[in-house]
C-alpha cells in the first residue's frame, strides 16, 4: 500500500476507487501498532499507578475513545481519498501545514528517542548476563542510533519487511511474559503502595489515549484504501478497542506481579535468553526505522530542496539526543502532551471534511491552496496553549486533558468557521437585496 512518497501512491491527488481493499486487512495492520515496548511500559506505569481492574477499564476506555476518533478521520479519507498530508494542508494551508509538518516530525524524532532507549536497555541486559559488550547506556545510545540511521537510509525496504515479522514475535513475547510472571509470582490487583509513575484515572486514561494518537490522526494514510465508510468504520472496530486492553492487562499483569516496568528486566527475570533479546532489538530498530523513515517523508514535502537522507541523520541525532537526556523518565508527561497536541489537528480536518469542504470535489478542494488558513492555525495554537494552561492550573473540563483539548479545539473551530460563513448583517428597514 505504500510507495516512496508521503502517504504512499498518489501522494498528491485523490485515491482512484480500483486501488481500494476491504477493511480487515487495514485493521490489522492498525493493530499490530499497538504492539510496541513503548505502550508495554504506559501499561506497566498504569497498572502499578491504578491497580489491574482501574487499569483495565482505562484502557478499554481509551480503546473506545481511540476508534471513535479513528472513525472520524478513516471516514473522512474513504470520503476524500486524500493522505493525510494534503488534508491537513488543505486545512491549514501550504504554509500552515508546514508547520504541522515540523511538529508531527518532532515527535516521530520524540518516538526514535524512547525507541532507542529501549535499544539501550536490551544491551545492557545483555551485558549483565555476562556478554562482554563495552561501553554504557550513553554510548549504546549512540551506537544504535548511528546503525538506525544507516540503515535506514540505505535498507529501509528490507527492514520494512522484517517488521512483519519482529512485530508478531514481539507480541509473542508479551504475552509469555505476562503468563510466566503470572505463574511464578501469583496474580496481584492492587496498586503499589509507592507507584513509579504516579496519576489519577483521568491522566491515565489521557496517557493510554495520547500513546496513540498521532495513528488516529495520519490514519488517512492507511484507510483511505478501504473500500467503503461502512468497511472503515468497521476496520477501526476490530483494532483499537480489542488490541489496546490486551497490551495494557498483558503488561499490568506482570508489573503487579513483580513491581518491575522494564521489559528488559522482566525478560531477564523470567529466564529468558539471548535469542529473545535479540527479537527485542530487532522489534525496536525495525520501529525506530520506520519512526525516521515517516518524519523524513514529512519534511522532505515541506521543504523539498532538502534531500531526504539529511532529515533521517537529523532526526536520528535529535531523536539519540533526547534518549541521552533521559526522556524515557518523562514518558507520561511526554504521552500527556501528545494528547494535548495532536488531536485538534485530527479535530480540524474532520470538521473541514464534514463542514467546510463537504459538498467540494476532493481534487478540486486542493487545486489552489492559500498560503494560510489562520482559523486552522490559530484554532489549533490557542486550544494547545489553553489545554496547558488548565492542566498547569489544575483545571479541567472531563478530567482527561486530552478530551479537554479535543473539545476546546471543536467548539473553537466550528464558532469561528460558523462566523466566517454567516452572511453579513443587514441594516434594520432595508431588504437584503437592497
Amino acid at each position: 500500500m505504500s510507495s516512496g512518497a508521503p502517504g504512499g501512491e498518489y501522494a498528491n491527488a485523490p485515491l482512484p476507487e480500483h486501488l481500494t481493499v476491504a477493511g480487515w486487512r487495514v485493521a490489522l495492520i492498525v493493530a499490530s501498532f499497538n504492539i510496541a515496548l513503548p505502550g508495554f511500559l504506559n501499561g506497566a506505569q498504569t497498572g502499578l499507578a491504578l491497580g489491574f481492574w482501574p487499569a483495565a477499564l482505562a484502557a478499554f476506555l481509551a480503546g473506545l475513545i481511540l476508534c471513535g476518533g479513528a472513525c472520524l478521520t478513516a471516514w473522512t479519507s474513504v470520503r476524500t481519498r486524500l493522505t493525510t498530508y494534503l488534508l491537513i494542508q488543505r486545512s491549514f494551508g501550504r504554509w500552515g501545514a508546514a508547520l504541522v509538518n515540523i511538529v508531527v516530525a518532532i515527535v516521530h524524532y520524540c518516538w526514535f528517542g524512547v525507541n532507542v532507549s529501549f535499544f539501550a536497555g536490551a544491551i545492557v541486559a545483555l551485558v549483565g548476563q555476562g556478554y562482554a559488550i563495552p561501553g554504557d547506556f550513553t554510548a549504546f545510545v549512540i551506537a544504535g542510533s548511528v546503525l538506525m540511521i544507516v540503515s535506514t537510509i540505505y535498507g529501509f525496504r528490507a527492514l520494512d519487511r522484517l517488521a512483519l515479522v519482529a512485530v508478531p514475535l514481539l507480541g509473542v513475547i508479551l504475552a509469555t511474559v505476562a503468563i510466566l510472571a503470572v505463574r511464578r509470582y501469583g496474580v496481584e490487583l492492587a496498586p503499589a503502595d509507592k507507584p513509579p509513575v504516579p496519576m489519577s484515572f483521568g491522566i491515565a486514561l489521557s496517557a493510554i489515549v495520547g500513546g496513540n494518537m498521532l495513528t488516529v490522526a495520519a490514519m488517512p494514510d492507511l484507510s483511505r484504501y478501504i473500500r467503503s465508510a461502512r468497511g472503515a468504520v468497521s476496520s477501526m472496530i476490530l483494532s483499537f478497542p480489542v488490541a489496546t486492553p490486551l497490551l495494557v492487562i498483558a503488561a499490568a499483569l506482570p508489573a503487579l506481579a513483580t513491581g518491575e516496568t522494564d521489559i528488559m528486566k522482566l525478560v531477564t527475570m523470567l529466564g529468558f535468553g539471548l535469542p529473545v533479546l535479540l527479537i527485542l532489538i530487532l522489534s525496536i530498530w525495525t520501529i525506530n526505522a520506520a519512526n525516521l523513515y515517516s518524519a523524513s517523508l514529512s519534511m522532505s514535502a515541506t521543504f523539498p530542496g532538502v534531500r531526504e537522507w539529511a532529515f533521517i541523520c537529523i532526526g536520528g541525532t535529535v531523536g539519540g539526543s533526547f534518549a541521552v537526556m533521559g526522556i524515557i523518565d518523562s514518558f507520561v508527561p511526554f504521552l500527556l502532551f501528545l494528547g494535548i497536541l495532536i488531536p485538534p489537528i485530527a479535530a480540524i480536518y474532520v470538521i473541514d471534511a464534514f463542514i467546510t469542504f463537504r459538498e467540494c470535489d476532493a481534487g478540486e478542494s486542493i487545486a489552489a491552496l492559500p498560503p494560510v488558513r489562520w482559523p486552522a492555525v490559530l484554532t489549533w495554537l490557542g486550544s494547545i496553549t489553553v489545554a496547558l494552561g488548565m492542566e498547569r492550573l489544575g483545571l479541567t473540563l472531563t478530567t482527561v486533558p486530552m478530551i479537554d483539548a479535543t473539545i476546546i479545539a471543536t467548539a473553537a473551530y466550528l464558532a469561528v468557521i460558523r462566523r466566517r460563513a454567516a452572511p453579513p448583517a443587514t441594516p434594520e428597514g432595508l431588504s437584503a437585496t437592497g
